[in-house]
């Protein structure tokens, strides 16, 4: 059966396509290969979304698959390893099952970005995480630190100091790329410690992380700081290497494509994170859905 538009990722910019794609007429199908809503169910409230003075990401991911279905979006679990162009028609293949379409938007979002370290993998639940939401409870009345100095970073480290006994927050430069308001708050937190111009350059651990060897990037000093959990928040990596045959990639992995979210094939539209681009946030996420979602109805109606 042929598609009229397949989005791949269910996150807030896959989504939002999903529902400008259905309100426009057209038939939109969702493959995600884990769970709708993308990062952002991992925040535990957001407050900079226009219109929505206060929601957890949860809830924000809910009702914005609620509103998709709703419109008769479909959505299917899978994990999309290939795309072929055939007779005027695009096959998304994924590990089980092969889907036929006229446009594609690939709103692949992306992952973690790991510190690299030595026990690194080994350690995650047993002292490491990703996602302060996630892992944050498991810490209360104990000492975390926070690693990264994007928004991101700043929002773990003050979620962690409602509830634990200390927070580091570890960032290798002098200044934070994060909202200076969050900054200043998290200064006045009497549990947390600003830990600038450093970085984690070893676990220490038994069967748990016991402690964080962190170097001072200026000095080459070096200490060692007993903590029970730390979470990652150094940046993200696109996932879009199955797609690398068929669009144009940057240097990083990004698919190239500007604000009106063309990429460098025909009928195939970017959307998100995947995407090159200055600011990623909930709100330019929804604007990519929305753009990349009418480009594709437009090409189908063609």
């Amino acid at each position: 059966m042929l598609t009229d538009i397949i989005v791949i990722g269910a996150g807030t910019a896959g989504l939002t396509a999903a529902i400008y794609g259905q309100r426009a007429g057209k038939q939109v199908l969702l493959l995600e290969e884990g769970i709708y809503g993308g990062q952002i169910v991992n925040s535990p409230q957001i407050e900079n979304y226009p219109g929505i003075s206060q929601i957890s990401g949860f809830q924000f991911a809910m009702n914005l698959h609620e509103q998709a279905t709703a419109l008769g979006a479909r959505l299917e679990t899978g994990k999309a390893v290939e795309i072929i162009e055939h007779d005027n028609e695009k096959i998304v293949r994924t590990e089980n099952e092969e889907y036929h379409c006229s446009a594609v938007i690939l709103a692949t979002g992306a992952k973690n970005r790991k510190l690299g370290l030595e026990k690194e993998d080994a350690l995650i639940g047993r002292g490491i995480s990703y996602c302060a939401a996630c892992d944050g409870a498991f810490y209360k009345g104990r000492v975390a630190a926070v690693v990264g100095g994007g928004n991101t970073a700043l929002g773990d480290a003050e979620y962690l100091a409602n509830f634990c006994k200390q927070v580091y927050l570890i960032h290798r430069r002098d200044a934070f790329r994060g909202d200076a308001g969050q900054v200043e708050r998290l200064k006045d937190r009497e549990n947390v410690t600003l830990v600038l111009n450093s970085v984690v350059s070893e676990l220490i651990a038994g069967q748990r992380l016991e402690q964080i060897q962190v170097q001072d990037v200026v000095t080459q000093e070096e200490q060692q700081l007993s903590v029970d959990g730390l979470f990652v928040a150094v940046g993200q990596v696109p996932e879009n290497q199955a797609f690398a045959g068929l669009v144009e990639l940057d240097s990083q992995g990004y698919i190239k494509a500007g604000e009106d979210c063309r990429t460098s094939a025909e009928g195939v539209y970017a959307a998100g994170d995947c995407r090159t681009k200055n600011i990623r946030q909930l709100t330019t996420a929804a604007a990519d859905g929305a753009v990349a979602a009418l480009a594709a109805c437009e090409y189908v109606s063609q």
